[in-house]
């Protein structure tokens, strides 16, 4: 699978783009997540550089936090065989409803 194909990678706004949106307004585009595991990756702003793309949104892992993460990051990890899948029947929508669905889908 690929994480991040052309048409979605240009649909992510650029870093920075949605710096003065509300957190519960900010636009989720991408969703990852690692199927052996309870991490997921929001993605709400990305762009090309350096042979990367670097993206940020919300991280749900160890903790939930906000923060930076790369392509090239995500495609490195392989655990048992595991690696990082998009979800293909994400819905993209603002971080309050997509964090909505997320906890009735894992019933938190």
């Amino acid at each position: 699978m690929q994480l991040l194909p052309a048409e979605l990678r240009a649909s992510i706004p650029p870093l920075y783009s949605q710096e003065n949106v509300p957190l519960r307004d900010r636009v989720v585009h991408a969703k990852f997540f690692f199927p052996a595991g309870n991490w997921t990756w929001f993605v709400t702003e990305g762009e090309d550089g350096e042979g990367d793309f670097r993206m940020f949104g919300y991280v749900i892992g160890f903790e939930e936090e906000w923060g930076y993460f790369s392509l090239n990051e995500l495609q490195d990890i392989c655990v048992n065989g595991f690696r990082i899948e998009r979800d293909i029947y994400f819905e993209a929508g603002s971080f309050e409803e997509v964090l909505a669905r997320f906890r009735k889908e894992h019933g938190a």
